[in-house]
């Protein structure tokens, strides 16, 4: 056993940089290993974190005691707790249930023209300035309109669920937070459910039909279902619908600008869209940790795990696994075989990902197609601190400069130096 090893490194933003050769040297020194300054498992191995995550004598619970948790962060432990996310069988099986028929491909698939057209805008606010934050045009703004378009949320109160998710997000991605950013995580939980209430039991303003507010407000009105914990999983929602997808769009893009040569096969084949995105999500897998907790004592990898240790799977690392993905830092839109974990595995696999693939194949397209010259153009893109989650602070691009005038299909571009140039309206390839 490799009893020196820590994922604690990976917090530091030099390993930010060259993430994925950390994890290699920790994964050829050991794929599970105890980590001392953690305080848990570590697992690196695709083989060892695709069999945990689908391991029923491992539990999803984060906070199997809430009185444990530091005083400050004690209101979000309790929240948290009663989210699918962090559940088992059967509550897990049954608040999914709930859920996932407004999650559904074919669901996912009615919101392709909103997506679309949501792009289109913001290329179009971008196209005359030649330049663009990914992060801040892009990536955070569409998959923060897309859920909350499901959930029914008034455009005017968007941008403060959005300031209340930021907060929270840090609290689940890092458990070393001091007592005023836990703090300040518990505050947002707690405003974002009382407007999250007022939601869903106002009667002025009646739910959209088919959105996922009037799924929840005729649950609500089931006196079955327990309220809050339909809050907590609505808040779930909010937080993770916009928060993982916006880091998948800016590491995509980040990863498609450092590989030109990739960038130029897939604006020549299309059809390469939905392998694409999933390779996109391996690469650089906005989500890189699952936690779990053993049950009872058990046998995990020819390791014995007493009962109640944390096994972290690093799903960042399982994804560059040799093993299972022969020479994995490249690239390959056509890579065989092979099943990432970027949306988890077994009965946790991530509830959106159809919906999260869409966003990404049509942001990624439009990306490829309607910016000619797309260039990285700006200081060197930097990584937000989390163990748990993967994303970019910030990533400028430059690009010609043009007007965009509309017509039966196609965009006609004009370049601001006078000169012309056509650019194709983003087709509908892959979901």
């Amino acid at each position: 056993m490799h009893t020196s090893a820590s994922l604690l490194p990976a917090l530091r933003p030099r390993t930010q940089e060259r993430l994925y050769d950390f994890y290699e040297e920790l994964r050829s020194a050991d794929d599970l290993f105890w980590d001392r300054r953690l305080d848990a498992w570590i697992a690196t191995g695709h083989a060892v974190v695709s069999r945990a995550a689908a391991d029923p004598r491992l539990s999803s619970v984060r906070y199997p005691d809430i009185e444990a948790v530091s005083e400050e962060l004690r209101p979000l432990a309790r929240v948290l707790s009663r989210q699918m996310l962090y559940s088992d069988a059967p509550d897990h099986s049954r608040l999914r249930a709930l859920l996932s028929r407004a999650f559904t491909p074919r669901s996912a698939a009615k919101l392709r023209d909103r997506i679309s057209g949501a792009v289109e805008q913001i290329i179009t606010r971008a196209a005359p300035t030649g330049r663009m934050d990914v992060v801040a045009d892009l990536a955070r703004p569409l998959p923060l309109t897309i859920i909350c378009d499901l959930l029914d949320v008034p455009e005017q109160d968007r941008p403060t669920l959005s300031s209340w998710s930021d907060p929270i997000a840090e609290a689940i991605g890092s458990s070393r937070l001091d007592a005023e950013h836990n703090r300040a995580a518990s505050q947002s939980m707690a405003r974002m459910l009382a407007y999250l209430r007022e939601l869903l039991t106002r009667h002025d303003s009646p739910p959209a039909p088919h959105t996922l507010r009037a799924l929840l407000t005729a649950q609500a009105q089931n006196t079955d279902q327990d309220f809050d914990e339909l809050l907590a999983n609505c808040a779930l929602l909010l937080i993770a619908g916009h928060e993982t997808t916006t880091h998948f769009i800016g590491n995509a893009a980040l990863a498609l600008l450092s590989h030109p040569d990739a960038a130029d096969r897939l604006r020549r084949r299309p059809d390469l869209m939905p392998a694409a995105v999933e390779e996109l999500l391996r690469y650089d897998s906005p989500v890189q940790l699952m936690l779990r907790r053993a049950r009872h004592d058990l046998d995990l990898a020819g390791r014995t795990i007493p009962a109640g240790q944390v096994v972290l799977l690093v799903c960042g690392a399982a994804n560059r696994d040799p093993a299972a993905f022969p020479e994995p830092d490249l690239l390959d839109f056509e890579r065989p075989g092979g099943r990432h974990v970027a949306f988890g595995y077994g009965p946790h696999f991530c509830l959106g990902a159809a919906l999260a693939r869409l966003e990404g194949a049509i942001v990624l397209e439009a990306l490829l197609t309607r910016l000619p010259g797309l260039r990285l153009d700006g200081p060197p893109p930097k990584w937000q601190r989390s163990l748990n989650f993967r994303g970019l602070t910030r990533l400028d691009v430059a690009f010609t400069q043009f007007s965009a005038d509309h017509d039966s299909g196609r965009t006609q571009a004009t370049a601001t130096d006078g000169s012309p140039c056509s650019v194709s309206r983003a087709t509908n390839a892959g979901t």
